[in-house]
């Protein structure tokens, strides 16, 4: 690359914060991140401009520590100029908020699953009682008292005495 005029210097710096601001305000060009070649690429200069070579600042590399100094602070504000890392940070929330969600549902069906065993034993032991009844034949005369069988809830108390 040749020697710049200073008219033509300025002409890029120009260009190059031009494009700094609408990148950063997230006007970006389908497919193109806020990064530096978009950068480059959006200010008509070349990429290569923005890094040091050979222990020597590039023209443009004080433009590129800018650049990324406002994107951190824009970052650290909460704002992403990006649409794909916006999209990306909310598919993150959402995915957090999907695995709390299914956390929950894991610990009713768990909750529900024990209910369900423990309402099958109640049964189970329900019907041996009546079978063990009924097949006493010393308990089937009508005087003598009978065991009276409750049915009651998991989280309900025993008020019986």
């Amino acid at each position: 690359m040749g020697r710049l005029t200073s008219h033509a210097r300025a002409q890029a710096e120009q260009n190059i914060r031009t494009a700094m601001d609408r990148l950063l305000r997230g006007d970006l060009p389908p497919g193109s991140r806020c990064d530096i070649a978009t950068l480059a690429a959006q200010a008509g200069v070349t990429r290569t401009g923005f890094y040091a070579k050979d222990g020597k600042p590039g023209p443009w590399q004080h433009l590129a520590d800018e650049f990324h100094r406002q994107l951190a602070a824009l970052h650290d504000a909460g704002g992403i100029p990006d649409p794909r890392d916006a999209r990306i940070a909310r598919l993150k929330a959402d995915n957090d908020a999907l695995r709390r969600r299914l956390a929950a549902q894991e610990t009713v069906i768990a909750d529900h699953t024990a209910f369900r065993q423990q309402a099958i034993s109640r049964l189970v032991a329900q019907h041996e009682e009546l079978q063990r009844l009924r097949d006493n034949p010393a308990r089937t005369n009508p005087d003598t008292p009978t065991a009276a069988l409750t049915v009651l809830h998991p989280h309900q108390e025993d008020t019986r005495t």
